[in-house]
């Protein structure tokens, strides 16, 4: 049902989960773990299936929270569970409140899990291409910061996610990443296909982190479009599925 960053899970009073899609209740193209509020799954299902995931973690599924994501730069601050019934646009979460889980949810975009052990603050960062181009990264990190957490004490966990074996891109993609910054070429090799590329999107990830001062980075090397263990948006497309499901990986602070 999960997996886990052993370098998360040697640090005391900390929850964590990279959850497969094993262990719920949903059937058919969404079988079973899937957590996506945003799908077209059951709702009842995808209810019962973040509580299971919130039990996991050890909180109540009031307490297992994530955000609408928008593939943008954007941070959310929370002490406690969202109030009313829509959840923030964003694409990160931040707290030092113990008891509350917070959440990336993902597909094959890249879960981003974050702790400072000392200040005891964590983040959880969706970190799809777009994110990880414009910020999304750097913005969890300075959030962070202010709750009083220090970068050089920072250990991050790079979740499942496509990996360069899966990810195909044209062109224009390659264009907007090498306008960005001609260095970016580095995470780009050529494909089969004429015109085409293969993309590291783990390895730009890992780049960003790095050079955003975070010391410690783990990695759980795993491909979601490969590995059937897991929901893949590009997968469901090549199989001309009509939707598919959403993993919510996610970070707690147990209460003391």
């Amino acid at each position: 049902m999960t997996l886990e960053s052993p370098l998360l899970a040697a640090i005391p009073g900390l929850r964590h989960a990279f959850f497969t899609r094993e262990g719920g209740v949903s059937g058919g193209i969404y079988g079973s773990l899937n957590g996506g509020v945003g799908s077209n799954d059951d709702p009842a299902h995808v209810e019962e299936n973040r509580r299971r995931m919130a039990e996991r973690l050890g909180v109540t599924p009031q307490h297992f929270l994530s955000v609408w994501q928008t593939h943008s730069p954007d941070v959310v601050v929370t002490s406690g569970p969202w109030q009313g019934t829509t959840r923030p646009r964003a694409d990160a979460i931040v707290t030092r409140t113990e008891g509350i889980a917070i959440g990336a949810t993902a597909a094959d975009c890249g879960p981003v899990l974050f702790v400072d052990p000392n200040a005891r603050v964590i983040g959880a960062a969706h970190a799809g291409w777009k994110g990880a181009l414009t910020g999304v990264l750097e913005s969890t990190i300075e959030a962070m910061e202010k709750l009083g957490a220090e970068r050089g004490r920072l250990i991050a966990a790079i979740g499942p996610m496509i990996r360069q074996p899966s990810y195909e891109v044209g062109g224009e993609f390659v264009e907007r990443f090498i306008e960005a910054d001609a260095e970016h070429a580095l995470f780009f090799i050529p494909s089969v296909r004429a015109g085409h590329s293969m993309f590291d999107l783990a390895g730009f990830i890992r780049m960003r982190l790095e050079n955003a001062g975070v010391p410690v980075i783990d990695d759980t090397g795993i491909d979601t479009y490969s590995d059937e263990r897991f929901f893949s948006y590009r997968r469901s497309v090549h199989r001309g599925e009509p939707d598919y499901g959403r993993h919510v990986h996610s970070i707690a602070l147990e209460r003391e």
